[in-house]
């Protein structure tokens, strides 16, 4: 969905955190399955055998496979990880990586700059093309950028599948803010029938796709890239995975940038933190209809937050009845405008959609709703790379009736987003590989150099108190503040102040201290078809 800071989401892919609590006070279990310790010595002595391998072999870097499409001016090579850490002489995978040359003199040259999108499932193969952006223009005059495929994404030579893509054309589909107890038993079997695809599919290597492990294979990169330390942006996910390597591999730090943190509290992840991001993007839904209804002269949707609400939900009970374009129903209604809540980019788009077809237009509805068959692979790729990643990272409630009481306790205060998020990640309950006790991210003073962290304050797919905890955990961090926006991913992304830190801090090492505030970027320009 990203257009203008890098990166693409999934869903509700990208989380934070919060301790939900329940009603009656009783601490709920959030356990259950088997769970392994975190790190073995095995799995440490694996990576630094896979580092080593990959130091002395490097990346043999050539024309970019036709398939990717990427300009002649990025060059791709392959670096092989271990499938399994404990076991660095078995199986070999191959991540794709991307890379253009640093642009300025060789006297200037800082080494490579690896960035990483997020997801879970996200590659960051064209990550090297914003060079040519002003942003970023003299990052990429002093760094080679270098982008990849994470184990189990496309362009990787194990992708995970879980279903047949086709899947991922299909419309419409429902999205009940408050479903029935047949909505219920209906995304049940759904989701069994989900977790044993991804078992057939995967078979044995469904467990290896884990945070922990894409932290070794990132080592691993740094190390076949030739740099003694690493330099790393991570966004949403990437920034889990990313603190995650900050606790494992300290001294192989160079820079870090956290950008829209994930919150690492081991309580939190996974569960607990979808709950936290469900009741966050209602606070940004309600954003969203305000400004539509700051601007009624233009969209005609009321004046109101209330009023827009009434006409979202009329359209959604009309999709039901009769999907636009036969395609487009409540699903794909919903999907469409939680974009909205990632970023206010599509905030105009969508309100003009929603516009016209409260007026007998439903095309611009149609057309940025349909599912689009181009993109059913690659979806279809990252939704299992994402459920496999989380689903094997932490212990989940198995029993129905946790997941039940829980969402329908908070769909009362926040029913935008609760019950998708919800079914998105019941595989979870369902698992068959064993779930892994989550790293308790952090480091001593002086572990690590000072590392940046961007949020902004409003953000709902990485709600703001994530970058507090991570700030928290790693002493020395600094953290830049966007007050009163909510787009998710801030750096590079058009607000010069947080440019400005990024581009200093990437290029010297320097930090606002403690961390520095930036007002947010200009609101969107309302536009209407007339």
């Amino acid at each position: 969905m990203r257009t203008a800071a890098l990166y693409t989401s999934i869903g509700s892919l990208v989380l934070s955190a919060l301790a939900v609590a329940p009603a009656s006070g009783e601490a709920r279990p959030v356990a259950a399955g088997r769970t392994g310790t975190p790190v073995t010595a095995a799995e440490t002595r694996g990576a630094e055998i896979a580092a080593a391998r990959a130091a002395a072999a490097g990346i043999d870097f050539t024309a970019c496979p036709e398939e990717e499409m990427l300009p002649d001016s990025l060059k791709c090579g392959a670096v092989r990880v271990p499938l399994d850490y404990a076991e660095p002489d078995g199986r070999q995978i191959e991540l794709t990586v991307s890379r253009t040359p640093a642009t300025g003199p060789d006297s200037e040259r800082q080494g490579a700059f690896v960035y990483n999108p997020g997801g879970p499932g996200a590659s960051s193969i064209t990550f090297p093309m914003v060079g040519g952006l002003p942003a970023w223009k003299e990052i990429a005059g002093a760094y080679d950028l270098v982008g990849y495929a994470p184990r189990g994404v496309s362009g990787s030579s194990a992708p995970l599948s879980c279903q047949d893509p086709s899947v991922y054309t299909n419309g419409p589909t429902d999205a009940p803010t408050h479903p029935t107890q047949e909505d219920k038993e209906r995304r049940i079997a759904r989701a069994k029938a989900y977790a044993q695809g991804c078992a057939e599919h995967a078979g044995e290597t469904l467990r290896h796709y884990t945070s922990l492990n894409n932290a070794r294979d990132l080592d691993v990169l740094r190390a076949a890239l030739g740099e003694p330390g690493l330099t790393f942006m991570g966004a949403s996910y990437g920034t889990y995975f990313g603190a995650l390597y900050a606790t494992l591999f300290p001294s192989h730090v160079r820079r870090m940038v956290f950008d829209s943190v994930v919150d690492p509290d081991p309580e939190q992840i996974w569960y607990r933190s979808n709950m936290r991001q469900s009741l966050a993007f209602e606070s940004r839904w309600g954003d969203f209809r305000r400004w539509v209804a700051e601007h009624d002269s233009v969209y005609r949707l009321g004046s109101t937050p209330q009023a827009v609400q009434r006409h979202y939900d009329t359209v959604r009970a009309e999709l039901a009845a009769e999907p636009a374009g036969g395609t487009v129903g409540p699903g794909q209604l919903h999907s469409a405008f939680l974009s909205a809540g990632y970023y206010d980019d599509y905030w105009a788009m969508r309100a003009t959609a929603l516009s016209e077809y409260v007026r007998g237009n439903p095309e611009p509805l149609i057309a940025q709703a349909s599912p689009r068959a181009v993109a059913a692979a690659g979806n279809e790729n990252a939704q299992a790379v994402y459920t496999a990643v989380e689903c094997n990272d932490a212990p989940w409630p198995q029993d129905w009736e946790v997941w039940d009481r829980d969402h329908t306790e908070l769909a009362r205060v926040a029913p935008f987003e609760t019950w998708d998020n919800a079914f998105t990640n019941l595989p979870c309950a369902f698992w068959p590989a064993p779930r892994q006790r989550p790293l308790d991210v952090g480091t001593r003073w002086g572990e690590l150099p000072p590392v940046l962290i961007l949020a902004a304050e409003r953000d709902a797919a990485t709600p703001y108190e994530g970058a507090l905890e991570l700030r928290r955990r790693l002493p020395g961090s600094s953290l830049v503040t966007e007050r009163g926006a909510g787009s998710h991913g801030v750096g590079g992304a058009g607000n010069a102040c947080v440019d400005e830190h990024l581009r200093r801090y990437l290029l010297t090492g320097e930090t606002p201290g403690r961390g520095a505030d930036c007002a947010a970027r200009p609101g969107p320009n309302p536009v209407s078809l007339d």
